[in-house]
């Protein structure tokens, strides 16, 4: 990927492995073609390692193009997301939920990851190396600010009552940059904050930076050890949150979207083809727009839906009436709200069903050119979807395969009643022969 001509948004943003796929030549001719369009942009990086090198080469190419750029240095990327929406644009160096020797660049506009037109503006830029290069006397300026985090704060402690109640917290900021702000707004909301991971650390040597259950072992223990109310675990950027609930119980992407889909959609909301049909069989009457996965197809949808709600069984929670963007940090802050006004989370949280469900992954380079023949094999059982991948729907249940939009890797999905273990094992065959 470091050559620019080959560039492609992914499902967030550009991604790869960094000083190898992502380097600092790619990352000053993405600051060229995002400076070449827009005058003003706001910069943020999250503690990998690779973070603040790739950050720099993307500053030169954006005062290079003669804009004027903003660094709010280590944030979360919902805070510069926000933070963005006063200067028209906004580009968070991270990888997310990857793995450390990943790095990566998510671009925002008006507060909401670019759309599928403003990634292929880009991607044409990149292209064609049609570059717009200021005269020395008009190269760009550089400043700084620190109210990025003042900000994000005030806004969700707003938007959030805050009863003063007591309640116990243990997050886990996975040595991210939530550690910046999390433990801070649960504890101006009168939480009482336990934090594990809260240094932040671009080898991520407290776990892995995913908030998947096998990663957050240390979470589940400390919930049950401390007596807690809750468990919040963040990615590398906090775009995602998952939680744990008063048993020590990790609580399924699924789950946590139908408890917060129920408690916040009025009309419409939007989720990936990935989401269980739990979230269609508990919102009667609402409007459930699929979208292919990644938070900007949803926003995307959800910009265009008015819909109240939007999310991924990832961790990935919009809540538009704050943010187009996914916030973690918002969502810790609401499921705290929650319980304090409902009571104990594992009896809310017992209410919502649960389908079987499994999903897996296999590493793949050409991805392309193996779904060509997944989707042959996949079509003998039914009617598919190619919005994402493929997806076939069964009389109980449902298969999907599609190739990972941050990483080298086919994803599978499957749902079913009574044979979600068969048809997965199926599919996982299918594939095993596809990449061969």
């Amino acid at each position: 990927m470091s050559d620019g001509t080959s560039v492609k948004f992914g499902s967030s943003g550009i991604r790869g492995m960094a000083n190898t796929e992502i380097t600092p030549e790619l990352a000053l001719d993405v600051g060229l073609a995002v400076g070449s369009i827009y005058p003003e942009i706001a910069v943020g990086h999250d503690p990998r390692i690779a973070s603040e090198m790739i950050e720099n080469a993307v500053v030169a190419g954006l005062l290079s193009a003669g804009s004027k750029v903003v660094k709010i240095g280590m944030a979360p990327t919902p805070t510069l997301a926000l933070f963005s929406k006063r200067f028209g644009c906004g580009i968070m160096i991270t990888a997310s939920h990857n793995p450390a020797q990943y790095i990566g660049m998510k671009l925002f506009s008006d507060g909401m990851s670019f759309d599928t037109q403003q990634q292929e503006d880009i991607e044409n830029i990149l292209r064609g190396k049609k570059f717009r290069r200021a005269g020395w006397e008009k190269t760009g300026n550089l400043c700084a600010s620190n109210e990025a985090l003042r900000e994000h704060s005030e806004l969700i402690l707003e938007n959030i009552s805050i009863g003063g109640s007591g309640l116990k917290v243990v997050v886990d900021c996975g040595n991210g940059a939530a550690s910046v702000i999390t433990p801070y707004v649960l504890g101006k909301m009168g939480c009482e904050v336990i934090t594990i991971n809260s240094q932040p650390d671009g080898n991520f040597p407290g776990r892995e930076p995913e908030p998947v259950e096998e990663n957050l072992g240390i979470l589940k223990s400390t919930v049950k050890t401390a007596g807690a109310d809750l468990g919040i675990a963040h990615d590398g950027d906090a775009d995602r949150m998952m939680a744990v609930d008063n048993k020590g119980r990790y609580v399924s992407g699924d789950k946590m979207l139908a408890f917060f889909a129920l408690r916040e959609a009025r009309k419409a909301i939007a989720v990936p083809v990935d989401t269980s049909r739990v979230v269609d069989d508990m919102l009667d009457g609402i409007k459930i727009t699929r979208t292919r996965v990644g938070d900007v197809y949803v926003a995307e949808a959800l910009k265009k839906t008015g819909g109240d709600f939007g999310g991924e069984p990832s961790g990935a929670w919009i809540f538009p009436r704050v943010s187009l963007c996914p916030d973690g940090i918002f969502a810790a802050a609401r499921l705290a709200e929650i319980v304090e006004k409902e009571g104990e989370l594992g009896k809310l949280l017992d209410s919502i069903p649960e389908y079987p469900v499994k999903r897996g992954a296999f590493p793949c380079r050409d991805r392309n050119k193996a779904m060509v023949q997944i989707i042959e094999k996949l079509k003998k059982f039914g009617d598919i979807s190619t919005m994402d991948g493929v997806r076939v729907d069964l009389d109980d249940g449902w298969i999907l395969v599609r190739p990972s939009g941050t990483e080298p890797k086919i994803r599978i999905t499957v749902e079913s009643n009574g044979r979600c273990e068969k048809l997965y094992d199926m599919a996982c065959g299918i594939v095993r022969e596809a990449i061969a």
